[in-house]
C-alpha cells in the first residue's frame, strides 16, 4: 500500500509539474502574441521611438540656446550702432536696415 501511495504521489507531482510547465508556456505564448499585436498597431500609427524623441529634444534645446546667444549678440550690435553719431562710418548702413 505504501508503494501505491508513493506512486500516486509521484504521478500527482508529475501532473502538477507538467501543468505548471504548460501554464508557463501558455503565458509566454500570450505575451509574444500581445507584443506582436502591439508592435503591429504601433507600426501603423505615427509614433516615434524614445531615441528619436530624445535626439529631437536635444536638437531643440541646442537651437534654443543658439537662438538666445544670437539674440544677445544682435542686441549688443544694435546698441553699438545706435551709439554712433550720425556722421560716423556705417551710419548709412544702419539707416538702411
Amino acid at each position: 500500500m505504501t508503494e501505491s501511495r508513493s506512486r500516486i504521489a509521484d504521478d500527482l507531482a508529475r501532473l502538477f509539474n507538467d501543468a505548471a510547465g504548460l501554464a508557463g508556456g501558455v503565458r509566454r505564448e500570450a505575451e509574444t502574441l500581445m507584443r506582436t499585436q502591439l508592435e503591429r498597431i504601433l507600426s501603423h500609427m505615427d509614433v516615434v521611438t524614445r531615441e528619436e524623441f530624445e535626439a529631437v529634444r536635444d536638437m531643440a534645446a541646442n537651437a534654443r540656446s543658439e537662438n538666445e546667444r544670437l539674440e544677445k549678440r544682435i542686441a549688443e550690435l544694435e546698441a553699438r550702432l545706435a551709439g554712433r553719431p550720425a556722421d560716423a562710418p556705417g551710419a548709412g548702413w544702419n539707416a538702411e536696415i
